[in-house]
């Protein structure tokens, strides 16, 4: 697929759990996660590999990913993310409800999926963390099965765990 815009870089961080990677053009992330894949994050966000240069300048999300894991989980809030053009409107609805999840607390699947407009829709809800490029942006590790088990995260359950707690300590 071709990239949709002209100036996505890469940048990189290390972090408690590991290097994290931010897909960006200027100040909006287009995808994110705790990977030094380029390539994994850019096929989530549908970018084309060879158009992303990878830069070792800092950037204001990755300054914002340090302090949330210095104890001020507000920091992410204010980092703007990129929705890929064409994705399905209650996968849009669900990553935007998943921001308003407040760090410290987890809904289920079927809360995600009725705040998202559609409580019938809890197989979506799942996908729509599954799919999500702009992780920890978009805390889709705030999302627990109805049973109170973990569910997936795609770069790991331990990882999941370990967001979780940080942010149950420091909320």
């Amino acid at each position: 697929m071709a990239n949709r815009t002209t100036g996505i870089t890469a940048r990189q961080t290390t972090t408690p759990l590991g290097p994290f990677t931010v897909l960006v053009d200027g100040d909006v992330v287009h995808a994110s996660g705790f990977t030094t894949s380029v390539e994994q994050l850019a096929q989530l966000a549908a970018l084309d590999m060879n158009a992303i240069a990878v830069s070792e300048d800092d950037h204001s999300a990755l300054a914002a990913v340090r302090k949330y894991f210095d104890g001020e989980l507000a920091a992410l809030d204010g980092v703007e993310t990129m929705e890929r053009p064409g994705t399905a409107p209650f996968r849009t609805a669900a990553r935007a409800a998943l921001r308003k999840i407040p760090p410290g607390t987890a809904n289920t699947y079927t809360e995600l999926a009725a705040s998202a407009g559609n409580p019938r829709a809890v197989r979506a809800a799942g996908s729509a963390c599954a799919t999500n490029p702009t992780a920890l942006f978009v805390p889709c590790h705030r999302v627990v099965r109805s049973d109170g088990k973990l569910g997936g995260f795609l770069y790991g359950i331990d990882v999941k765990q370990a967001l979780l707690d940080h942010e149950a300590k420091h909320a």
